[in-house]
């Protein structure tokens, strides 16, 4: 390829990365809100929380591209710029799948954690804070990072709105070589690569927060004593 369609390549890249970073902290904004609103004490608020999860996990994230990119336009007049829309889309689909790993990590902590803190006075947002959270987030991380694997592919519907992603500029570039297998081959590689190391940094992640909750190390076993009488030859 010549050095322009080089460049037409990286910044499609680097629009990919823009957009599954925006929408990755939207969406984790969006996954710890619902997940922690559907283990809530009230039941209209675990309601709430469950129609979120279930009508966003239900539908089509292309679909709610298009939704957010056309209709919101007509329906409130105001137009998003494809980043934006993107953005917002990505993250609030791909939250209602995250709100689900943060409801079960969360209820899977041992009950008599939630009775300790309740014993020492610990108001709700005490308990998730200090007691639930520190031990359910490093749970999250492996299935986070799969979902995060989910959502850098997820990144490429955002070309059907024109948006100069990885995946637009791939075509653009096949469309001038009228070479398909080489720039897809190149495409697939440079998402393999991205996925690599997100993987690689969720799981030293997964480590440090593991780490961090006081999980004592197993402790030696104790040497054998020698036998008295029994010497060295």
């Amino acid at each position: 390829m010549t050095r322009g369609l080089w460049e037409l390549v990286l910044n499609g890249v680097w629009v990919t990365l823009q957009l599954l970073v925006l929408s990755a902290l939207l969406g984790a904004v969006v996954s710890f809100a619902v997940g922690i609103a559907r283990t809530h004490r009230l039941w209209i608020v675990r309601f709430l929380a469950g129609c979120y999860t279930e009508v966003f996990r239900g539908t089509s994230a292309l679909v709610m591209i298009f939704w957010v990119f056309f209709v919101l336009p007509l329906a409130f007049g105001w137009q998003l710029v494809p980043l934006w829309a993107g953005t917002l889309a990505l993250g609030l689909t791909y939250g209602a799948y995250g709100a689900e790993i943060v409801r079960g990590a969360l209820n899977s902590v041992d009950p008599a954690q939630r009775e300790g803190g309740v014993a020492l006075g610990f108001t709700p947002a005490q308990r998730m804070r200090k007691i639930l959270l520190p031990q359910a987030v490093p749970e999250m991380i492996p299935p986070f990072s799969n979902l995060l694997v989910e959502l850098l592919k997820g990144t490429a519907l955002v070309s059907v709105m024109g948006m100069g992603d990885l995946a637009f500029s791939g075509n653009l570039v096949r469309l001038a070589l009228q070479e398909s297998a080489e720039i897809y081959t190149y495409v697939l590689l440079i998402y393999f690569v991205i996925a690599f190391a997100l993987t690689r940094a969720m799981r030293a992640l997964e480590k440090r927060l593991k780490a961090g909750v006081g999980r004592a190390p197993q402790p030696k076993a104790d040497p054998v004593p020698v036998s008295e009488g029994v010497g060295v030859a």
